[in-house]
């Protein structure tokens, strides 16, 4: 399969990211350790693509999108959004910027406001930025509301009188209203009906196609990953283990921990099931996550080297990078 990304412009370079939460404790409630839930991690997204994330829950996706988005203050580390430096930029700037970055989120009952109706939800954002006059904004609102499969009917109504999947389209529209260069997917299928899911991620990749939006795309289904994804990063205990063209990644995983993830995804055809790598032991915790690479309790092939220093990145030629000692032994 051609990547599609070739020759792209990158919309976001992360640069050695990381953020560590402290942990309270005691009766004087001091702070006692940390918990590093993303740890030196560098990648990039590209204009126009889809770049899945994926890993076990509490690898830290959603707070490496939530640093992104600047909802999260990095610890340390450079977010270069569009060429401009988002971690130490004026508030000012950073309020500018965000507006180019939108989230839609996992679960459509919680993030609409139940006293607004439809139409007042789209609109909430643009009264707020100003973005034209009253009568306008009504009409941009009206618009994207229609744009996402609603009807002028839908409008007056609210969330509660919806389904999940038109709760969805409300908070698609939304996203939209400030018209994003970027948007984050937070798992935005999972909490609705199977019955919808092919509609609403059709809705996502129509919009893609006709607006030049630019996706980070979490989920935990891989078949679902697969298929909108131009490029999948693997995330594991705060840390990146591999990154490349989706193809490459789901025929020819590298690293130990991708390939138990992509022998879980569950085959029709008997005959091309893999066999199972499955996963041994639990995550470490965060609070103490193991020496050398974080994955190597857990791994089958686990060296001595493994656990005394962290792997370097290797890159194979195709567009993928991995973080494992066994990549320097091919």
């Amino acid at each position: 399969m051609e990547d599609r990304t070739r020759g792209l412009e990158d919309l976001f370079v992360v640069e050695k990211l990381s953020k560590s939460f402290p942990v309270w404790a005691g009766a004087l409630f001091r702070p006692s350790g940390h918990v590093s839930a993303v740890d030196d991690v560098s990648f990039e997204i590209k204009k126009g693509e889809t770049l899945g994330l994926v890993g076990e829950s509490g690898c830290g996706k959603t707070t490496l999108a939530s640093m992104l988005l600047r909802m999260l203050e990095p610890t340390s580390g450079s977010i270069r959004f569009d060429g401009e430096e988002l971690v130490g930029m004026q508030q000012s700037k950073l309020r500018r910027a965000r507006l180019a970055a939108q989230m839609i989120f996992q679960d459509p009952y919680s993030s609409l406001s139940p006293r607004l109706t439809a139409l007042e939800v789209v609109e909430e954002p643009l009264l707020i930025n100003r973005r034209g006059s009253r009568e306008e904004i009504r009409r941009k609102a009206m618009g994207l509301l229609e744009m996402v499969g609603l009807t002028e009917m839908d409008a007056g109504c609210l969330p509660g009188q919806f389904s999940g999947g038109q709760r969805q389209r409300i908070g698609i529209a939304r996203a939209l209203a400030l018209e994003p260069k970027f948007i984050v997917c937070d798992e935005p299928v999972s909490s609705l009906d199977v019955s919808v899911h092919a509609h609403i991620i059709n809705l996502l990749m129509d919009l893609q196609a006709k607006l030049g939006l630019t996706y980070l795309f979490i989920a935990h289904n891989l078949a679902l990953v697969r298929h909108v994804s131009d490029r999948v990063a693997v995330m594991y205990l705060g840390k990146l283990v591999e990154i490349g063209p989706s193809e490459v990644i789901f025929e020819d995983p590298r690293h130990p921990y991708t390939k138990a993830l992509m022998a879980a995804v569950p085959g029709f055809d008997p005959k091309k099931r893999k066999a199972k790598a499955l996963l041994g032991g639990e995550v470490p915790s965060p609070l103490n996550p193991p020496t050398g690479c974080r994955f190597h309790p857990r791994c089958r092939f686990a060296m001595p080297v493994c656990s005394e220093r962290e792997p370097v990145m290797t890159e194979d030629g195709k567009g993928r990078s991995v973080w494992c000692h066994l990549e320097g032994k091919r």
